[in-house]
């Protein structure tokens, strides 16, 4: 009960620093093609295919980090692993500020990736200090802090980056290591003692956790559907700029401007309307809900070819925020209290696997529709998002296969059982 108590004046500190972290990721979205383009002396669509790169390296080191990271923050508690993340996530912008080549990026990048534990190190937080029949709104709660962070982080960066391309990635470094002397000082600890396990490298690796969760019941259908959604999500970091910047004309202003705008709608659903949507429709039709607005967002994000049409998508951008909440409530309600931070380890790398697999795709298909010699045989800067809601459309597909309105926590799906 101490520990239960302790992490309800925990949340708040979590929540915070996970603001900080994104306000940190978000400031360098605006202004990564511009940097790209000043080292390489690329054009737009040729610079876009070394986004999907660093991407690609951030992904892969990530993805055999996590469930590290996941199993040493089981052995040692939350707090240890989390000060790490932030300290190795703001040398890596500094390095990226600084970059006198693109070799210098691709070094930053392998090191946030080593490091990158600061949200699924909150969600075992979040899974730590909260019942079961809670959950979903508190990584709600993650999700719309993150969304503040994001509302603020590239309107600040589309505005430092007027000035340069590099001054939002030192920005950001300084806010991973304020963010990082916040958590020293506050951040308690919210793992007890004996709900600590022992660190085993057998099941330290992304490989060794997918087993373990073959193990339990009703987790792996969730984590397909988990890794289809994640795979089309990589449209968004990866070529949103890029794409805004080709079909619209639009700077990295306006680019951080819109991203705030989505930022606020995110704010609007997982700060306050998830909290009466999934109480009343159930997780089920809200990971139904968050799905087909994906789809849809997708689509007009694929198609636009005016500002006002991306404005449009903003409502389904964060309706679309519903089903990570959902599924990682029905994941974490499956394992136990000393294996959250496994579980949420082997989700970080199932997003992982699909940063891996997704950004060359989407780079490439930019690539290819935007050809600079105008050898495209369809102009289609949006290529990356219509690919991207094909997948979400997979996703969803499984989904229904998968679950069942009336599914319990503990049922095991479809795909499961044939596993």
């Amino acid at each position: 009960m101490a520990t239960r108590q302790a992490g309800k004046n925990s949340l708040l500190f979590v929540l915070i620093t996970v603001m900080i972290s994104s306000i940190g990721f978000g400031i360098i979205i605006p202004v990564l093609p511009d940097l790209l383009k000043e080292l390489t002396g690329l054009s737009n669509s040729e610079a876009a295919v070394y986004g999907g790169w660093l991407t690609f390296v951030f992904a892969v080191t990530q993805f055999i980090s996590m469930p590290i990271i996941g199993g040493l923050s089981d052995r040692f508690g939350r707090r240890p692993i989390m000060l790490i993340s932030l300290f190795g996530l703001g040398l890596d912008y500094f390095i990226m500020g600084f970059a006198p080549t693109i070799g210098f990026l691709f070094l930053g990048r392998i090191l946030a990736g080593a490091f990158g534990a600061t949200f699924s190190t909150a969600n075992a937080y979040i899974a730590d200090i909260t019942p079961p029949e809670k959950r979903a709104q508190n990584f709600g709660l993650v999700g719309a802090v993150f969304g503040v962070g994001f509302m603020f982080g590239p309107v600040v960066g589309g505005f430092l980056g007027e000035y340069s391309p590099r001054l939002p990635f030192i920005a950001a470094g300084i806010f991973s290591l304020l963010n990082m002397v916040y958590g020293y000082f506050f951040l308690p600890e919210t793992l007890s003692k004996e709900n600590r396990r022992p660190f085993e490298w057998r099941r330290a690796n992304a490989f060794g956790a997918f087993m373990q969760l073959k193990k339990l019941k009703g987790v792996l259908g969730l984590l397909t559907v988990m890794f289809f959604l994640a795979v089309a999500h990589t449209a968004y970091p990866t070529v949103y700029t890029f794409t805004m910047n080709e079909a619209i004309g639009w700077s990295a202003r306006d680019v951080g401007i819109s991203l705030g705008y989505f930022g606020i709608a995110s704010i609007i659903v997982q700060g306050g309307l998830i909290r009466i949507i999934i109480p009343r429709i159930g997780l089920f039709w809200a990971a139904v809900l968050g799905m087909i607005s994906y789809i849809i967002g997708f689509i007009g994000f694929g198609l636009a070819s005016a500002g006002w049409v991306v404005y449009a998508m903003g409502p389904f951008s964060a309706l679309a925020g519903l089903y990570q909440p959902s599924l990682n409530n029905m994941i974490s309600s499956r394992v136990s209290a000393k294996e959250q931070g496994e579980v949420q380890g082997a989700v970080g790398a199932v997003m992982g696997l699909a940063l891996m697999v997704g950004p060359l795709p989407m780079t490439y298909l930019f690539k290819t529709f935007t050809q600079s010699d105008n050898s495209a045989q369809i102009y289609l800067p949006g290529a990356p998002f219509i690919f991207g809601s094909a997948l979400a459309f997979i996703a969803f597909m499984l989904f229904i296969y998968a679950a069942k309105p009336s599914d319990g926590k503990t049922k095991p799906s479809p795909i499961d059982n044939q596993a």
